[in-house]
């Protein structure tokens, strides 16, 4: 059994050690915001919070995390940072087909969290490993630099 701080709540598991995390959100406590992309680490769709740093949680086992804090799509909009990037996202109507945003909007508000009046070149390093099939890097950037506007 593992017991994991999952958007401010704690959650009991029975998963196998090298059990992905994402699985563990997904499958074992339901929270389904988080989408599996790859597989590899190479898209962001599965990008979640551990004790604020963006982390890919395909490739994460769930006992690596050990007592770090958790934060998914599904709260997010809890924070500071998350709140800004959610309402830019709606403000400059980013999302097209959807399936990504969750990973982008995490690495986004990590990433805002940390810098908050990013350049382009941070933004481009933070958001290097999120893949949008549909194309919408420059909605997503210039709801990033929104967001840095709303202090």
């Amino acid at each position: 059994m593992t017991t994991l701080n999952i958007n401010g709540q704690t959650h009991t598991v029975d998963a196998p050690p090298d059990m992905p995390l994402l699985w563990v959100i997904r499958d074992l406590v339901g929270l389904t915001g988080t989408k599996f992309g790859c597989g590899i680490a190479q898209c962001g769709a599965c990008t979640v919070h551990l004790d604020g740093a963006a982390v890919r949680s395909c490739v994460l086992p769930v006992a690596a995390v050990g007592d770090k804090k958790i934060t998914t799509i599904e709260a997010v909009g809890e924070t500071p940072a998350g709140k800004k990037v959610q309402q830019a996202w709606r403000q400059i109507d980013v999302v097209q087909c959807g399936y990504c945003q969750s990973g982008q909007v995490m690495s986004a508000a990590s990433l805002l969290a940390q810098n908050p009046n990013p350049t382009d070149a941070d933004i481009d390093a933070a958001m290097a490993g999120n893949i949008c099939r549909c194309g919408t890097y420059n909605r997503i950037r210039a709801a990033i630099k929104q967001a840095a506007k709303e202090a």
